[in-house]
């Protein structure tokens, strides 16, 4: 019987935006078990995948508000669904694996769900990978774009963060993870930054604490100057920002290794350099997390279709023979995460039509 439930949960939460695929190995299984208990898993299947008050799934579920506000309480706090505050109300729902349940591990992450992601993340990966939406987009820092003209808003960091009424900053998962792994990383740890429902949920959960805007723009200089690429929730409306690191980062690992990054990763700008200017001092060549750039004859060169458009390389070449250029065809992300969410949901549905 209980095996049966955690088929039954990976079946429900392929449904959810991201999806979860099965593997040959049953891997999602395994995880499933080490998050879930039965009674936790039949419980989520029963939840809806947006949020609802106590007093309409007890309802429909049958069970007593008290006895089950308790018990999505226990889930929430091991990141087991997403919570969300209207005023003195909570609200609760189910909600995908990535991103969302693993990233809510935060706390609790151990060497034995480590492992267990690292093998299940190619399967996860390719899947996500072929979904035309991307949850994530790479957005340049904020000193590589002074030259762009007409940058849209939402290509602006720092303006997109002063929108924000409640911000937060926990440690970056993907570090810890590979730290647990014994592939500890030298980059700063504490950088992920999340707002608003995200921001109160990581907060409520002790996983972050609130930060004000200035605290919140300095972590983005801080970014900046180690070389991280920032990541926002691909919207308007940003949810969170990440700043990765190739060695850690799930996905600028793997598209690194890839013979086109750029394809694969959602971005609004690509480096162009100056051959009457570059005096090829390397500086760019170190400083890119995707081996975009490499040496030419006279000057050095962007590899085609390696950047991504991250701006780490303007901002410290000091011959200014390199700046960001607007790539061709791209259209404005969804207004909100929500919005982009329901847009994964409808490209892994058509893709799988025509399979």
């Amino acid at each position: 019987m209980s095996e049966d439930v955690y088929t039954r949960l990976r079946e429900f939460m392929d449904t959810l935006p991201a999806g979860f695929p099965a593997t040959p190995t049953g891997v999602e299984i395994k995880i499933l078990k080490k998050l879930f208990t039965p009674e936790q898993a039949e419980l989520t299947m029963k939840l809806e995948k947006e949020p609802e008050e106590v007093p309409a799934i007890a309802a429909r579920t049958g069970i007593d508000e008290p006895e089950l506000a308790k018990k999505l309480e226990e889930m929430a706090q091991k990141g087991l669904i997403f919570r969300v505050r209207d005023g003195d109300k909570a609200l609760y729902q189910a909600f995908q694996f990535v991103v969302g349940v693993y990233e809510f591990q935060l706390k609790t992450l151990d060497k034995e769900f480590c492992e267990l992601f690292e093998e299940y993340l190619p399967y996860l990966g390719l899947s996500l990978m072929a979904i035309k939406t991307k949850q994530m987009r790479v957005i340049p820092v904020e000193s590589s774009i002074k030259a762009v003209p007409a940058v849209e808003t939402y290509n602006k960091v720092r303006e997109l963060v002063k929108e924000q009424e409640l911000i937060c900053v926990q440690q970056c998962i993907c570090r810890k993870e590979q730290g647990l792994l014994g592939n500890e990383c030298d980059m700063p740890q504490e950088t992920c930054i999340g707002f608003g429902d995200f921001a109160q949920y990581y907060i409520d959960n002790k996983m972050g604490r609130a930060i004000n805007t200035e605290e919140a723009l300095k972590l983005l200089d801080k970014a900046e100057e180690a070389g991280l690429v920032l990541s926002p929730t691909n919207s308007q409306d940003i949810a969170a920002i990440c700043c990765c690191c190739s060695c850690c980062c799930p996905i600028l690992k793997n598209t690194k290794r890839l013979p086109r990054p750029a394809d694969f990763i959602q971005s609004y700008y690509q480096a162009k350099i100056d051959a009457d200017i570059c005096v090829v001092c390397g500086e760019c060549m170190d400083r890119c997390q995707m081996d975009a750039i490499e040496e030419g004859e006279d000057a050095s060169k962007i590899v085609d279709g390696r950047c991504i458009g991250c701006g780490l390389c303007v901002s410290t070449c000091q011959e200014e023979a390199i700046s960001l250029v607007a790539k061709p065809g791209t259209t404005a992300p969804p207004k909100s995460y929500w919005d982009t969410l329901i847009k994964v949901k409808i490209d892994r549905e058509l893709l799988a039509a025509v399979q």
